[in-house]
This record gives C-alpha cells, structure tokens and sequence, in this order.
C-alpha cells in the first residue's frame, strides 16, 4: 500500500516521523518536512513502519548520497543529510534524551569527526556464496558491495581482492592499523587456505585459532601505542578516540584510578600522567593480556589488571578509590555494578556511553549523589545515528 506523508520529525534512530490511520508511522531515509511516497512494509498494534518510494518535495537539508548501496544497507541511516545538521542533530538527540528520561537540561558540547567518510578502522561483513556482504536495513537478506565508504580504503582494497580465500560462507571482521596493517578474523564451516596474501596482511583467525601470522597487531591514538588483539575491544574511530582522551585528561586526577569495562587499557592508560595508580577490569582475556603489554608500552609504573566479569570483581578490590572511568556495552550498567560504584563512592567519574538512552537511565541514580559538569556528544559514527557521549560527574558536598 502506497500512501503520501509530510515527515514532522526525526526519532533517536534516524528516522522519519510522521502519521498514517491514527498511529505513528516510522520511515528510514526522510528527513523533517519533506513530503514522501511512502509503502507500508510493517503494521504493528501501535505503530507502522514505511519505506521511501518517492520524495514529492525534498529537503533543503538534503544531500545525494554518495554510497550506491543507501537504499537496501542499513549502516549508512544519514547519508542523504548534510554534515552540519547530522552533528547539530546528534548533539540534539543527546540533549532531549537527558532531558526527557532523567531531568538533566544542560549545554551539550558537540566534537565532530575530522572526516565522514573512510573513518573506520573496522568491519564486519557477511560471506554469502564467496562474496562480501552487509545485512540489508531491517532484515537478513545480503545486500552484497565491493566498496564501503565509512571503511578505511585499506579494508576496501581487501574487500576488492579477496579472492586469495576460499570462503564460500560465513563471516569476517576487518582490521587496520596505522600501519595499513590488516588482520583478518573470521568464522566459517568450512575454510580453503590462501595463497600469496597481501604484504599488509598481518594476521588471520580462524574459527578462534591463528592460521597465520599473529592473532594482533598494534595502533596508534594520538601519541599512545597500543597493542589490539583480534577479539579486544578498540575504538573505531581514532581521531574521536584521542578527543576523548583530551576530554578525561582535561577533566579527572587523582590517586587511584579504576577503569571499568577497560578493554586493551587504553583510556586509563591516557590517564597515566593524571594518578599515581591505575586498575582495570574486564571480561575479554586477550584484552587484559594486551592491557597489560599496553601499561608496560606506554610506561605506566603502577597498575593491576584483573581478567572476568565486573560486578564480581568489583567487590574484592580493597584499593581506595577516587576517581572511576567507565564504558560499558550499549545495555550500560547492571543494578549491581551500578551498587558497587556508588559503595566506592569515588570522588569524579568519567562516563563513556555509545547509547544515550541507558546512559540516562543510570544518571538517574548517579545524579543524587553527584553533580553533572560536562556533557560532550562526539560524532565516533558519521553518516550513521549513533553517537558517543562523555560526561564527567563530581561527587556533590554533603
């Protein structure tokens, strides 16, 4: 069914607001005030979902996107909206949602990407029938491409020549380096070794198991080294990773700094200079191994790092704590973990959240107990709705 719609709005995920049969209807790819032609692809009890046949009257917002696979990927949401209102749009998005969900109406500091385009040092694709693959929006059919334009251009050279493996199905996360290094992981039945990869192939992994060269490399962000396992968590945007950085060294000191969800160490490590102690937790084993190496790479004198799930961990370290770093997945902190800070009682924390809506959800209990200084929304995903938060709360005067 085909319907015209004037869009009202934008919601948190990107999409087009408007209203069809008394309900509100969701619709990817517009932009506010546009009139559309819009097809019914999903009715639920509450909602409809739609999908752009036609746009009647575009936006003066709206750009030609530069990515040939807009309509059927799902990764690129913002492609069709100028640069300057996606960071206007984010810093927003942040704003509103503190807003609504816990009462916070501060300035939100905006810090855009200083590109938009071949940002990310990491992807992961889809292997249907030895071609590479994202998943098209909203479903799991293949939308199959030979370029992505939010990929650093060494990934895409790989993209482009593969054909050195074998892989007929599957999956294979990307990484690169400052180096142009690459390092292959991937989880397939069934794998064919490759003949004569590419220099810059440093390492590939295999269902868990290095099949060649080393399961790691090493990155640069800003003038800190760090060794990055192929299953460790790191930034994918590395000149955003090094404002946050800036942001925590402008912002928290101290004595003893904990760093939760810490992964390959990287941000307490930029904290160094800032305490004279650093301790971190977290589940990954290969992350610690490389937060670890990482502490004695970047010279740090004093640190322990513990392997395993936060809210265990967390209450058998005696330390006195004054300052605490956290940056938890998307799903944000357990009631527990949540708990146990709060018996820490540290005088500042810096929180680091992908996810704006669980970043309120616990600043609804922070907030009792501590002040919220400085809110900063950075643009870690441009051309996508995603956006990364950092908020930096003092510990109110009793």
């Amino acid at each position: 069914m085909h319907t015209k719609l004037i869009i009202s709005k934008l919601d948190n995920q990107g999409r087009g607001i408007s209203y069809y049969n008394n309900k509100i209807i969701f619709i990817p790819n517009s932009l506010p005030n546009e009139e559309v032609e819009v097809e019914i692809t999903k009715e639920n009890s509450k909602y409809y979902e739609g999908k752009v046949i036609n746009i009647i009257k575009p936006s003066l917002n709206r750009v030609l996107p530069k990515c040939p696979y807009i309509n059927d990927c799902g990764g690129c949401t913002f492609m069709h909206l100028n640069y300057t209102d996606q960071i206007e749009y984010k810093r927003n998005v942040v704003k509103d949602i503190l807003k609504k969900y816990c009462g916070i109406d501060e300035n939100v500091k905006i810090i855009e990407s200083n590109k938009d385009l071949f940002y990310r040092n990491k992807v992961e694709l889809k292997i249907h029938r030895n071609t590479y693959s994202y998943y098209n929006n909203s479903s799991h059919d293949y939308c199959d491409i030979a370029k992505c334009l939010l990929a650093n251009n060494t990934i895409n050279e790989i993209i482009d020549y593969h054909s050195f493996m074998n892989i007929y199905d599957g999956s294979i996360t990307i990484r690169t380096n400052y180096n142009n290094d690459l390092l292959l992981v991937i989880e397939t039945s069934k794998f064919e070794f490759f003949n004569d990869p590419p220099e810059n192939v440093v390492g590939v992994v295999v269902n868990g198991k290095t099949v060649y060269g080393n399961n790691y490399f090493f990155d640069y962000i800003g003038e800190y080294k760090f060794k990055v396992s192929y299953d460790s968590f790191f930034q994918i945007n590395n000149y955003i990773a090094n404002e946050i950085f800036k942001i925590l060294n402008n912002n928290l000191s101290g004595n003893t700094l904990l760093d939760l969800y810490c992964g390959s160490g990287v941000m307490g490590i930029s904290l160094k200079d800032k305490f004279n102690k650093i301790i971190g937790i977290e589940k990954v084993k290969n992350a610690i191994k490389d937060a670890n190496d990482n502490a004695v790479l970047n010279k740090v004198k004093n640190y322990k790092y513990y392997a395993g799930d936060t809210s265990e961990i967390l209450p058998t370290i005696n330390d006195e704590i004054d300052t605490v770093i956290i940056d938890p997945p998307r799903s944000g902190l357990n009631d527990k973990t949540l708990n146990d800070i709060l018996i820490i009682n540290p005088d500042k924390i810096g929180y680091v959240s992908c996810n704006p809506i669980t970043l309120a959800r616990d600043l609804n209990i922070l907030k009792e107990r501590y002040n919220i200084t400085k809110i900063y929304a950075l643009d870690m995903f441009p051309n996508t709705y995603h956006v990364e938060t950092v908020m930096i709360l003092e510990k109110k005067d009793v």
